[in-house]
């Protein structure tokens, strides 16, 4: 019948409701190693470079804060990733969408629109990032510091080393809190920390959609031509994925990590000690209230001055590790997600049918 038969495509909004959900499954996959990975590129290097490495921050968690340590701010970056994620679907597949229909009037009845250019598939994601970027830094922003971790800078100017270690055992860490702590820090302003390097980052999920649909389109189009069936397999769409993720990743990262600081203000410790820019990597910051902050290119030149181009690259492995298993594990379950959403989509229509 055809009132059955399955639609070609969803609709953007039941889009972005699979792509949220897949987004939040893959995140809450690899929560621990995007809490350790944060914390790298939040502190500035240390002397003993071993202790930025992923496996030994992610022991060093364990033993000193507990295994629960991992999972700081879960709740709020779970938001952060369904509200991105949901409105970088939405925007990216309306954008696409009217700009494939466009397309398409304009060719005799009946033609298939062509497939889009790599150009075009990177400027539709960079403008449906801005837009996504837009609504959901704050929460963002609040996600950063519970996963980095919040403590009160002492009065005293001159600290032994391992003074940043102590931290508040009473400093409330909610969602909440963290949010009024930021506004009555900074303003309300505050929130929208990092928007400017969030902006240009739009080109990081851009890189990574228009690579994986220009390397699927190849790989269907080949698949055509030997008779097989059109659709990638779930290992097709793991190595494609990782593979657009990873180069996205090399590109953006220095963009990444400065982003990562401003949020966190960890870029103010730089500031404060020339000299010893993160002698003792601990995961809690010093914060001053109602201080000017660096910018991403203000930090990025500091970094090259004590540490040379290669410190814009401080944490990428962790970021690579675990943007390339979320990302594959997106892209292998965003299908299935998609067909859990049409069917939630037509139970909802049955029940208010009847």
């Amino acid at each position: 019948m055809a009132a059955q038969s399955k639609p070609q495509s969803l609709t953007p909004l039941a889009a972005a409701l699979a792509g949220a959900l897949g987004a939040c499954f893959s995140t809450a996959v690899v929560y621990p190693l995007d809490v350790a990975k944060t914390r790298i590129q939040a502190i500035p290097r240390s002397k003993d470079k071993d202790d930025l490495s992923l496996l030994a921050l992610i022991l060093r968690i364990i033993k000193k804060e507990g295994l629960f340590a991992l999972y700081g701010g879960f709740g709020a970056t779970m938001l952060n990733t369904f509200s991105m994620q949901y409105a970088y679907f939405f925007f990216y597949s309306f954008v696409r969408n009217s700009y494939i229909s466009r397309i398409t009037r304009k060719l005799p009845k009946g033609s298939k629109a062509p497939a889009l250019s790599t150009a075009a598939e990177l400027l539709l994601g960079a403008v449906a990032g801005a837009l996504a970027q837009i609504f959901t830094i704050p929460v963002s922003v609040i996600a950063t510091r519970q996963q980095v971790g919040r403590v009160t800078k002492p009065s005293s100017a001159s600290l032994p080393s391992n003074a940043t270690e102590t931290s508040d055992p009473q400093s409330d860490d909610s969602f909440m809190a963290v949010a009024r702590e930021i506004i009555e820090e900074e303003g309300v302003g505050g929130l929208w920390l990092g928007i400017k390097p969030g902006l240009v980052l739009t080109v990081n999920p851009a890189i990574t959609y228009g690579m994986y649909e220009r390397v699927k389109s190849l790989l269907l189009l080949a698949k055509a031509r030997t008779g097989s069936n059109d659709k990638l397999s779930a290992w097709q769409s793991f190595v494609v994925g990782s593979l657009s993720k990873t180069l996205a990743t090399i590109v953006t990262y220095p963009y990444i990590m400065a982003k990562v600081r401003i949020q966190a203000r960890s870029a103010d410790i730089m500031n404060d000690d020339p000299e010893h820019p993160g002698d003792v990597p601990s995961p809690h910051i010093y914060h001053h209230a109602k201080s000017k902050h660096p910018g991403a290119l203000d930090i990025l030149r500091k970094v090259s001055q004590r540490e040379g181009v290669l410190g814009w690259y401080q944490g990428m492995q962790a970021q690579i590790i675990k943007a390339v298993l979320s990302q594959a594990l997106l892209f292998m379950s965003k299908e299935q997600f998609e067909r859990w959403t049409l069917a939630l989509i037509v139970l909802s229509v049955q029940m208010r049918s009847k």
